[in-house]
């Protein structure tokens, strides 16, 4: 698994977990924060904001990562998730994609709760086989 400094772990997982506090969540009640860390050694946060339309929502590592994009960076090193709940809250499906397109398969990514990281993962463990720019090669 890529390393992250226990530092930058509990930086991560700050921000992630201040992010989450500003979430916009009135139709689920499920609040959620995230956090990515980029090359540059920035830490960029997004929370989720929900929409009356549900799909028009965003997920809050899509925000991290727009804000991320927005400062100029453009490769994740590390990303934190803090949820709530019994179980983990980790990147659904599309946001591992969106991930995908800034991290390496080393890169770590850190899920949580108001307690602290719960578990750790390698990206390419939670996207195996990832379809990428590479896919698109003529």
């Amino acid at each position: 698994m890529g390393r992250t400094a226990g530092s930058d772990v509990e930086a991560l997982f700050a921000t992630a977990s201040a992010a989450r506090a500003h979430a916009y969540a009135p139709y689920s009640g499920f609040r959620v924060g995230a956090a990515v860390m980029s090359a540059s050694g920035r830490l960029f946060a997004g929370a989720n904001v929900e929409n009356a339309s549900y799909p028009a929502g965003l997920c809050a590592e899509a925000v991290a990562i727009g804000a991320m994009v927005a400062a100029g960076d453009t490769r994740i090193t590390a990303v934190a998730v803090v949820g709530e709940g019994a179980a983990l809250t980790m990147p659904c499906g599309v946001c591992r994609q969106r991930l995908s397109e800034f991290a390496g398969p080393d890169t770590s990514v850190h899920v949580g709760d108001r307690g602290g990281v719960r578990q750790s993962f390698r990206f390419g463990d939670l996207l195996p086989f990832a379809f990428g720019p590479s896919n698109l090669a003529r």
